[in-house]
């Protein structure tokens, strides 16, 4: 039977399987939570800031060093990367990106709507969510984590350029099988090449191998993938109105 009391310091309240949870050890959970929500909230506060001035490292680098993994990454500046990287990888993640504060608003209604509907979802996270996630979250699919991503990923598009935050992006994505972050060392294992030297083709099939690049081969990738790599890079060759915002011009010529 179930006996619950009220004590000096609170209540007790003994299960049937005999333990005790004490108002103390309440209290003890509360406040580790309580620290766990202060520290996601204010770790973004803190570092996006820094993150102008100071190139980052994810979340997932992180997990690999701690794991004793090998990491590659060599931080390639946004202007001495490709502009067919570029417009290709925009296209395929997200072609409003320059359009948006961080949350594609269109999207994410229709992704609800297919919540709502039990459908299977198709995914709504722009290039600023996926920062927030790899920068201060964690993989996997979960409503939380989707919820904490939407205010961090606002907040980086209000401290940081469009320009800034695609840079970050292009250099901590995991671009390669063993531990190839940024498109510098995805380019390397993949081509042979650097991130400033890219046909159409290769190009696309570096975007479309995101956000797998353990399953997607971007040297023999499966009919699928080179069917939409040929769709991304059509797309990216016609792009010079939804990429302006990463150029310090506003505007480029794409060839």
């Amino acid at each position: 039977m179930a006996i619950a009391y009220i004590g000096l310091r609170g209540f007790d309240r003994r299960d049937g399987s005999g333990i005790v949870i004490t108002a103390s050890q309440i209290l003890r959970v509360a406040r580790v939570l309580g620290i766990v929500v202060l520290a996601l909230v204010m770790v973004p506060i803190v570092m996006v800031p820094v993150y102008w001035v100071v190139n980052p490292i994810s979340v997932p680098m992180v997990s690999r060093y701690i794991s004793f993994k090998p990491v590659t990454r060599v931080w390639r500046p946004i202007d001495e990367i490709s502009d067919r990287l570029k417009a290709s990888v925009l296209m395929s993640e997200d072609g409003q990106f320059c359009r948006h504060w961080g949350v594609d608003l269109g999207a994410l209604r229709a992704e609800i709507n297919n919540w709502r509907a039990g459908r299977e979802p198709r995914g709504a996270s722009t290039i600023s969510m996926q920062v927030a996630r790899n920068l201060f979250l964690w993989n996997g699919r979960s409503y939380v984590r989707k919820a904490l991503e939407i205010p961090i990923a606002g907040y980086l598009d209000l401290i940081l350029s469009k320009k800034r935050i695609m840079e970050i992006y292009l250099n901590i994505a995991e671009w390669g099988p063993s531990g190839q972050f940024g498109i510098e060392a995805g380019a390397l294992h993949a081509f042979g090449t650097d991130a400033d030297a890219f046909s159409w083709q290769n190009a696309a099939m570096m975007a479309v191998i995101l956000p797998n690049p353990q399953l997607r081969n971007p040297v023999r990738p499966t009919r699928g993938l080179q069917r939409v790599a040929g769709i991304v890079s059509r797309r990216a060759q016609k792009s010079q109105a939804y990429i302006g915002c990463l150029y310090n011009s506003g505007m480029v010529a794409l060839q």
